[in-house]
């Protein structure tokens, strides 16, 4: 897994106009609505994570690693160049580079960072991909960070039984790659693989839990029937699909099934056409921005 340090810097030297540095009455993170969330989710300035954002306007953090070499040496940005960064859990906060040398990029924060909590319902995905090939694993955790899940769970059953650690570290990397890639602010969460016995207490308290299954009811018209919650969860089979008894465990525990139309699907499309459609659906329940 990728490792981002972050210093955190007390004074910012006087490379630029101390006039962009005027106290404020609050260092702490400023919360913002669901309509701030949206309109800032598509920023229009280069966006890279650090753990540690500044703690007001004009602290400093220097940055290290790969986040260095994307910023100075893929996009060759420069001093004085505007950028933001995002710590994965919501913090946000504009600024620019303040200097570049053999220790990393140094930071200063033009504003105070701000919060901006996650809205709608949040996803959880358990799917078993464990034993798929070809990069087919790495697009699937890739188009669930851009649709927005809030976790995904690879799940180990009888046809899909391991999942090595090289892969968990290589899709951490891919995780965090696709949430600067569609600018969400909060990661996804990737967890460690678990076995089909560990969701079921899981599955058995929230309301919304779904579980793909070939000629069952089709996912809209379950939706349709459904209430708002705050988190729900979206469970799918390895190839070759679960066994009966697997089957039998999920949804005597509370997962409800539910089609995802006529054709056989493979274990990535299944996942995200369960996915984008809850996602569609719980968004369309949301305020309108307008």
């Amino acid at each position: 897994m990728m490792k981002f340090e972050a210093l955190v810097g007390v004074k910012a030297p006087n490379l630029l106009n101390r006039s962009l540095f005027k106290s404020t009455s609050s260092p702490s993170l400023r919360a913002f609505s669901t309509s701030d969330f949206s309109n800032q989710s598509r920023g229009a300035l280069p966006r890279f994570f650090s753990e540690v954002l500044p703690t007001s306007k004009g602290g400093v953090v220097c940055l290290q690693g790969d986040e260095v070499w994307h910023m100075t040496k893929v996009l060759r940005l420069g001093v004085n160049d505007r950028v933001e960064l995002f710590n994965g859990k919501g913090g946000l906060v504009e600024g620019c580079i303040q200097r570049i040398d053999r220790m990393g990029v140094e930071f200063v924060a033009l504003g105070n960072p701000r919060l901006f909590h996650p809205f709608g319902t949040q996803w959880h995905v358990y799917a078993a991909f464990g034993t798929l090939k070809g990069g087919r694993s790495d697009w699937l955790v890739e188009k669930c960070t851009e649709l927005g899940a809030c976790s995904i769970t690879p799940l180990l059953t009888e046809r899909s039984p391991s999942m090595s650690v090289n892969r968990v570290e290589r899709l951490q990397r891919v995780t965090l790659a696709g949430s600067k890639q569609c600018q969400r602010l909060h990661e996804m969460t990737l967890n460690p693989p678990v076995e089909v016995s560990s969701i079921l207490p899981m599955v058995g308290q929230l309301k919304l839990s779904f579980i793909a299954v070939a000629e069952a009811t089709p996912l809209i018209n379950v939706l349709a029937s459904s209430a708002k919650e705050a988190s729900g969860s979206l469970i799918v089979g390895p190839e070759g699909d679960f066994t009966e008894n697997e089957l039998r465990m999920i949804t005597k525990a509370g997962a409800t099934p539910v089609g995802l139309g006529p054709h056989r699907l493979r274990v990535e499309t299944a996942t995200l056409a369960l996915l984008a459609t809850a996602m569609l659906w719980s968004d369309s329940l949301e305020p309108s921005n307008s």
